[in-house]
């Protein structure tokens, strides 16, 4: 009988990137309530966020299209540096 293997190490922290624990859906909501669906839409070009927008399909959509994802993303760190330079608030954990 052998023993079973040891679990595998933790997730290193990343204190200093701003999309660790952030989930995608989170994301997605903060970008919505900053530029809203039009702003969004002017700026990464998917057909999700201007024809009849909502969370759920954007999500599916974001799911399955790496480089749209990326966009997103890179959009919430601009949207986040935007905010500290400008003086207000980060949105909420």
């Amino acid at each position: 009988m052998s023993t079973p293997p040891p679990p595998p190490p933790p997730p290193p922290l990343q204190p200093r990137n701003p999309l660790h624990g952030k989930s995608l859906e989170t994301i997605l909501t903060e970008l919505v309530a900053h530029y809203g669906w039009d702003g969004l839409a002017q700026r990464v070009a998917l057909r999700c966020f201007s024809n009849e927008p909502s969370i759920g399909s954007s999500l599916k959509v974001l799911r399955k299209t790496p480089w749209a994802r990326e966009k997103v993303e890179s959009l919430y760190l601009f949207m986040l540096r935007e905010l500290r330079r400008d003086g207000l608030p980060r949105p909420a954990k």
